[in-house]
């Protein structure tokens, strides 16, 4: 399973919001330069943020977006969702119905075992990403960055915050 790039995107950006002060927001431009990424595209990104309702975003100079909710209440699926959607990892076709030996008219009751065991494992991956709390991801970069890195990142963005 390959995740687009955005995902990637997405996860970072939100990151970097659940640092700013109430009443902040930070533009595309930023979080682009932030990160290095082409505006145009990581706009994209954010846009499905924005229409899933897991960030708030205002027009002009100061504009940008913020997250709609604490980093305890935003886990990675709902991220990962916005901008992948919710369709599953795997999708069967049931090709076992093209299995020449079959009987005519031969129909089975319940998915096959690929099925199954696919989306056995797509639930366990939803749930391991469901478990993961936006603020675990602050918590976890707070202790793997570098004290000075982090100071000045911080400034950074907080410079750049409308």
């Amino acid at each position: 399973m390959i995740l687009k790039s955005q995902v990637e995107w997405a996860l970072h950006c939100c990151a970097i919001l659940a640092g700013l002060p109430e009443g902040r927001y930070l533009s595309t431009k930023a979080l682009a330069q932030f990160h290095g990424l082409p505006k145009e595209y990581l706009s994209k990104a954010l846009q499905s943020l924005s229409q899933a309702g897991l960030v708030h975003t205002t027009l002009g100079p100061s504009g940008g977006y913020r997250l709609a909710r604490p980093p305890a209440e935003l886990t990675f699926l709902e991220i990962i969702e916005a901008v992948e959607g919710r369709t599953p990892t795997f999708v069967c076709t049931n090709i076992r119905a093209n299995n020449p030996c079959r009987p005519h008219g031969y129909c089975e009751s319940g998915p096959c075992a690929v099925a199954r065991i696919m989306g056995e494992a797509d639930e366990a991956w939803r749930a391991k990403l469901r478990s993961v709390r936006l603020s675990d991801l602050v918590v976890s970069l707070s202790q793997e960055i570098p004290a000075e890195l982090w100071k000045s990142s911080f400034e950074w963005v907080l410079d750049r915050a409308g």
